[in-house]
């Protein structure tokens, strides 16, 4: 009878089940004939500067400040060990990895301890002087950078090493003058959001003590010391982009003028919130930043112009070097344009990718690959470590792997197209050769622009969507254009136009990239107005970003098509995380001034008397909620505080005056205050002065057995950004004896 059953089931059609154990062990070996492969190409270094960023990004994670001796100490141990072991592969690879993890631990401890300056701890108003090293001047007043000699009236004594002023008047000083005047500073902004961006951080790594407006007038006078070298170099550069800013804006006027401006000179402030409103819904933001593609561009302008120069000349093409000379000098005009266009870090990196790039040249040397990128990656780990925490490390160096990893699968399909052997990676089975020949035909023509806008949108897409929480569908139109504009007008105009303002025969060169621009404002308009323009996306789980961004190291660092696939979980994982994240109930910013709720209908409504447009612009995009602050949502508000009610029906009182606790204390479920609040308010969860003080932002979901917390600080938190509250004092049992006591200061 099993005969028969067998013998029909096979007559059937029927197979029997795979072998498991078999297909694992096959699996198994073409991982590691794949990871050979990986290995023979030497791509394990490309990991390198990951270990580097990750030891940077634990020292960025840790609740209490590190010793600097301690980091230094398993550096060199770490070093050490694998120096010792390099005969040894199987221990000298996993040394090796430890080693780089600890040096970006100590490269980010060794920067905050080089940086450290004093910070405000609280508002307060000071007569300063100081050296102006910066000055941004906007359509409407200036915003300036002062370098303090001295300070009197602030909190405790307090003298910041650099603070950030706003003048509403017009500016009559520039970058490189002493200046005394009278300010109200306060200190940096703490997280508005758990996990949110973090200014105070920032503007300690920036040596910001303190930021604020200016109060009266500015007066210049004669420094009591001269100036350093460095400031003077620096102003001098300021002055310059700003007369050339100020040229650009008054020959094209309002936006246009304001683009080109920032286009030239890296100068944005005569933007207006409409316009770029209107180029980030258009996903062409980029466009009024000095990018990588600029840097790019400048510098092959130099190198190709520059070669066909010295080839005019027969004696010098015969019989010397051009093409050395040529790379020699493209390098310092390209370190020139980065110090001319302020050197961020977009600019940074693709200065270090260019200098690389060049210097091969200079010693024969293949230019164009990722381990150029790696170096990139780790100068700006050694000396700018908390950049991977911003946004623009973030997507310039995900966009430029991304346009890299196209390059070399390019490369491989030209190889096996051509039908050359190809041991270095392998490229041996027909799967891999279809995808080869896939690759190589959408890499020819107007399909590679757009294969490589493609591909950059999706490395960035992660880092968009967590950073900034919305996606622009549209950019593989916009980027193009961008591209475009880059190329034929803004480049060509820039190094132009530079060259000929101080000759005063620069008009034309501006009216010829405002017609670009035009052009692209018109563009933009139809791509912002057509249907999705801008995706709005909610805040992810914490681990949603470090699983995606796995995910797009496997794709982009590896060759092998089988390497690639273990992206494949990571990008499950990371997409599930993404998703998974519950929204919160109730956002408390770290003053305690201002609140969102989520009321009937699942919206958030804004809470508080003073409006903070950035808080609120943060709670409402991390909702995904595409409407702006004025548009919101308001409680109900008199001038004791506000009060609404949370759609799971808890009632929420936001208090600004005390007079108010007598009566909140009693009714509310809960109770949010920027001051302390007596231990005898009856509110089953008190938010105020001394719990944000430990929390900093803070989010909350509620439940029927209370509320689930998030907070911007980590219990027992203390760094160098965000120090440790003080002990809090006792305070009052009574709200009845505190409201009267309020009332008789008062009286």
């Amino acid at each position: 009878m099993r005969v028969l059953i067998g013998q029909a089931a096979g007559a059937a059609g029927f197979r029997r089940l795979p072998d498991l154990p078999a297909l694992a062990l096959r699996l198994g070996r073409a991982l590691r004939l794949a990871l050979d492969r990986e290995i023979a190409l030497r791509r394990l270094f490309l990991w390198t500067p990951v270990a580097a960023g990750a030891g940077a990004l634990l020292y960025f994670g840790a609740e209490r400040e590190p010793s600097l001796w301690a980091a230094l100490a398993l550096l060199l141990t770490t070093a050490g060990l694998a120096f010792a072991a390099r005969t040894h592969p199987r221990l000298f690879t996993p040394l090796v990895v430890f080693a780089c993890l600890s040096g970006g631990f100590f490269s980010a401890a060794w920067r905050a301890a080089r940086v450290e300056a004093p910070t405000l701890t609280r508002v307060g108003v000071g007569e300063l002087t100081g050296f102006v090293e910066e000055l941004d001047p906007r359509r409407e007043g200036a915003r300036f950078l002062l370098q303090v000699a001295s300070a009197e009236g602030l909190p405790d004594g307090t003298k910041p090493a650099r603070v950030r002023l706003t003048l509403h008047g017009e500016p009559h000083f520039s970058a490189g003058d002493f200046v005394v005047l009278k300010a109200r500073l306060m200190p940096p902004a703490q997280a508005s959001l758990p996990a949110g961006y973090d200014f105070a951080r920032d503007a300690y790594f920036q040596r910001l003590g303190g930021v604020g407006n200016v109060l009266g007038r500015v007066e210049t006078m004669p420094p009591p010391d001269p100036a350093s070298f460095s400031l003077r170099f620096f102003a001098g550069i300021d002055r310059f982009r700003n007369a050339l800013a100020a040229r650009v804006y008054e020959r094209l006027q309002g936006d246009t003028g304001a683009i080109a401006a920032a286009m030239v000179s890296g100068k944005r402030d005569y933007l207006s919130d409409d316009a770029k409103e209107l180029i980030r819904k258009a996903g062409i933001f980029h466009i009024v930043t000095i990018s990588g593609i600029q840097m790019s561009l400048v510098a092959g302008v130099f190198f190709v112009g520059l070669r066909r120069l010295f080839a005019l000349s027969r004696t010098l093409a015969l019989n010397y070097p051009i093409k050395k000379w040529a790379a020699a000098l493209a390098i310092l005009g390209a370190v020139l344009y980065d110090l001319a266009t302020g050197s961020r870090v977009g600019t940074e990196r693709a200065l270090v990718m260019t200098l690389v790039m060049l210097v091969a040249i200079l010693f024969d040397r293949p230019a164009m690959s990722m381990r150029n990128l790696a170096f990139a990656a780790f100068f700006v780990i050694l000396f700018e470590p908390e950049a991977l925490l911003g946004a623009s490390f973030q997507l310039s160096f995900a966009a430029v792997a991304a346009l890299i990893a196209v390059y070399e699968t390019r490369a491989d399909a030209r190889f096996v197209l051509r039908g050359e052997a190809q041991p270095r990676i392998g490229l041996d089975s027909p799967w891999e050769r279809f995808v080869s020949a896939l690759s190589h035909v959408a890499t020819l023509g107007p399909a590679a622009a757009l294969l490589t806008t493609f591909c950059a949108t999706l490395a960035t897409a992660s880092f968009m969507a967590n950073d900034f929480h919305e996606l622009s569908p549209y950019v593989l139109v916009g980027n193009p254009l961008t591209l475009a504009v880059i190329e034929f007008f803004a480049v060509p105009c820039a190094l132009l136009g530079a060259a000929l303002y101080p000759l005063g025969l620069d008009g034309l060169l501006w009216m010829y990239l405002g017609l670009g621009i035009e052009l692209v404002l018109k563009i933009a308009h139809l791509i912002a107005a057509a249907p999705g323009a801008g995706l709005p996306v909610k805040s992810f789980a914490p681990s949603a970003i470090f699983f995606l961004t796995l995910a797009l190291l496997s794709v982009v660092l590896w060759r092998s098509a089988l390497m690639r696939l273990t992206a494949v979980p990571f990008l499950l994982i990371g997409l599930f995380g993404a998703a998974a994240e519950p929204p919160f109930d109730l956002a408390v910013a770290p003053s305690g001034e201002t609140a969102a709720l989520r009321v009937e209908g699942g919206e958030l409504a804004l809470m508080g008397r003073r409006s903070n447009d950035f808080a609120a612009e943060q709670w409402l995009r991390a909702d995904a909620d595409p409407r702006t602050p004025k548009q919101a949502g308001r409680a109900t508000c008199d001038d004791l505080g506000c009060v609404a009610k949370a759609r799971g029906g808890q009632m929420v009182a936001l208090v600004t005056k005390r007079e108010a606790l007598l009566e909140d204390c009693a009714k509310a479920d809960v109770l949010i205050a920027p001051f302390n609040v007596p231990q005898a308010c009856g509110a089953k969860i008190v938010i105020d002065r001394s719990k944000l003080a430990e929390t900093g932002a803070a989010t909350l979901r509620f439940a029927d057995n209370g509320a689930e917390w998030t907070t911007a600080r980590a219990r027992g938190e203390d760094r160098p950004w965000s120090k440790a509250p003080k002990a809090r004092p006792a305070p009052p049992r009574s709200v009845a004896t505190e409201a009267k006591r309020e009332e008789a200061a008062e009286e």
